[in-house]
């Protein structure tokens, strides 16, 4: 597997910053699984500075952001032959950074969409990340990761675009047991209703909503949704992205990532329904150990 991997300023300004916080949990996971690495410049210097990854011949060094080198990741993930196709991208992103605006952090996410791969944006969303692969690969799980997997004690959001939710009904239908498992589901305004409709026409029970809807989108149903990611109230956002019409509610999807996003150990989001039926049979070889 190819990735990409950035990192906003504040995420490698200390010892302690969310990429290395990351890469202390999946150092030993990304050698293991012989994960290639194509790393913007200033990131790529700041993991070698601390230690991290040191002599690991699958990482690639990229130009500065500046220099471009977001932008080549960006047309990696449309694909650019064998060697330079990447197969998603880690972007650890502060939200109140200027650059997290510019058009080719915008481009990445949108084309990971468009291409069905993963776009990562936290530390959380990040260490599951390199876990399902682990999963995938056959690895036994990491205990670090144990708290992610904890569904029992975390809060699930369904969010999908008009052209996707039957997309999100279909998903929600074939994995219903493991998403019952969940202490909570959120979903906005019409997929929400959908989403209780089949739970009823599954067994449960007629009295009680399987989802707790919010507002339709538009109306700012993600807005209440990303107050309850901000106060560690819901971890996982599951969101059926449509990338190829005008949003009238642009700012209030934004402003969902960003909630996502100021939380980074705590939230994630996937955003397709390949990386989602993804991360649901990792779950399943994991629950398999």
């Amino acid at each position: 597997m190819c990735i990409g991997l950035a990192v906003n300023q504040l995420h490698h300004a200390n010892r302690d910053a969310a990429l290395y916080r990351w890469l202390r949990v999946c150092e030993d996971s990304i050698r293991a699984l012989q994960m290639e690495l194509h790393v913007v410049g200033r990131t790529y210097d700041a993991m070698l500075g601390e230690g991290m990854l040191q002599g690991y011949p699958p990482l690639k060094r990229y130009p500065y952001g500046r220099h471009g080198g977001l932008m080549k990741l960006v047309a990696e993930v449309v694909g650019l032959g064998e060697t330079r196709t990447l197969d998603g991208a880690i972007y650890l992103i502060d939200p109140v950074d200027p650059s997290s605006d510019y058009p080719e952090a915008a481009a990445l996410k949108r084309q990971c969409v468009i291409h069905h791969k993963p776009f990562v944006s936290t530390v959380a969303g990040a260490i599951d990340f390199i876990e399902c692969q682990r999963m995938h690969a056959g690895l036994e799980p990491l205990p670090a990761a144990d708290r992610l997997f904890a569904f029992e004690r975390q809060t699930v959001a369904l969010i999908a675009h008009d052209a996707l939710k039957q997309d999100m009904f279909d998903f929600a239908g074939a994995h219903f047991d493991l998403l019952s498992r969940f202490a909570t589901r959120v979903a906005t305004g019409t997929t929400g209703q959908g989403l209780n409709e089949l739970a009823w026409s599954r067994g449960w029970p007629k009295d009680k909503e399987w989802v707790v809807r919010y507002n339709s989108g538009p109306l700012g149903g993600d807005a209440q949704i990303a107050d309850r990611i901000l106060d560690q109230r819901c971890q996982r956002v599951i969101f059926f992205e449509d990338p190829h019409v005008a949003r009238q509610h642009e700012a209030d999807i934004r402003l969902l990532e960003r909630a996502v996003t100021t939380v980074t150990d705590e939230a994630m989001c996937m955003t397709t329904p390949v990386v989602a039926q993804r991360w649901i049979e990792a779950v399943t070889k994991r629950e398999a150990f």
